[in-house]
């Protein structure tokens, strides 16, 4: 089987790299616009060989899209003009409405199986790659009711092989609940990065008493700008909904500590506590 992979960072790095490592029938075909990236993914192994993309697109069986979502946006059109009956377009952006919104009436919309892995680092770039990013992770897969079903079973099947746990979504839906569990997290991060810097100008010692607990916090605000601001600006009404409630509960924390309510905070606290139960159950499906 001959798979493609456009956009060698991260993402598309890891899928290439897990494949290869343990399927050795599977010829993978890497494209990406920055030359330094495709030659760093020959260099690591991550990719058999680099081609450009209309070569790429050509060859392969399977065509994995791992850019930024705006830039998938405009190749996905282009690419299912072009494919053969036989052919899968795959793309792994964060997310979705947009995306199979652009291509809803195209008379290739069979070949396109839309699909978002919850997982990832906040590092870039092909030397970020690694075997086994995607084990046990969950993929979500959108809309498939408009993906051949042949085609579909060949994604599952390329699926199971990376030992994701699937599950189907519908893409409105996809990008609501993504927005409260991926995008305002992201969103939290960058700007609790942004506040620190701020006050470490004056307090040049702050950096010093950083604990576990902040560098963990803080973590994802080392994510790619370039990738974040497309995936902001798609799904901008859902974002806009999150960060409404997430300032409501933050301007109740401010009052409750103003009014120095010890109630009020120790309950909102409390009630915070019970995500671990969430992320138990959810642990345990």
């Amino acid at each position: 089987m001959i798979i493609t992979v456009i956009g060698l960072g991260l993402i598309g790095g890891s899928f290439a790299k897990t494949l290869k490592n343990h399927h050795s029938n599977i010829h993978v075909i890497g494209s990406d616009i920055y030359q330094k990236h495709e030659k760093k993914a020959l260099e690591l192994g991550l990719v058999d060989e680099c081609l450009p993309f209309e070569n790429a697109i050509s060859q392969a069986e399977i065509i994995l899209l791992a850019v930024p979502v705006n830039i998938i946006e405009q190749q996905l059109k282009d690419i299912l003009d072009k494919i053969e009956p036989r052919q899968l377009v795959i793309d792994f952006g964060s997310t979705k409405h947009n995306i199979t919104a652009s291509v809803a009436g195209h008379r290739n919309r069979k070949n396109y199986l839309a699909a978002h892995p919850m997982a990832g680092t906040e590092n870039t770039g092909p030397e970020a790659a690694f075997a086994g990013l995607y084990t046990n992770k969950i993929l979500i897969i959108c809309d498939q009711e408009f993906t051949d079903n042949q085609l579909l079973e060949k994604a599952i099947s390329i699926f199971n092989l990376l030992s994701f746990q699937l599950i189907y979504m519908d893409s409105k839906s996809h990008d609501k609940h993504i927005a409260y569990v991926s995008h305002l997290s992201h969103v939290s991060s960058f700007m609790l990065g942004l506040t620190v810097l701020d006050i470490e100008q004056d307090e040049k010692n702050i950096f010093h008493m950083a604990g576990s607990g902040f560098q963990s916090t803080v973590r994802l605000a080392m994510s790619s700008a370039d990738m974040w601001t497309p995936i902001f600006i798609q799904n901008k009404s859902n974002v806009k909904k999150a960060l409404s409630q997430y300032i409501t509960q933050l301007k109740e924390f401010e009052e409750a500590l103003d009014q120095e309510d010890e109630q009020m905070l120790h309950q909102m606290m409390s009630r915070a506590n019970n995500i671990k139960k969430a992320l138990d159950k959810k642990q345990q499906l």
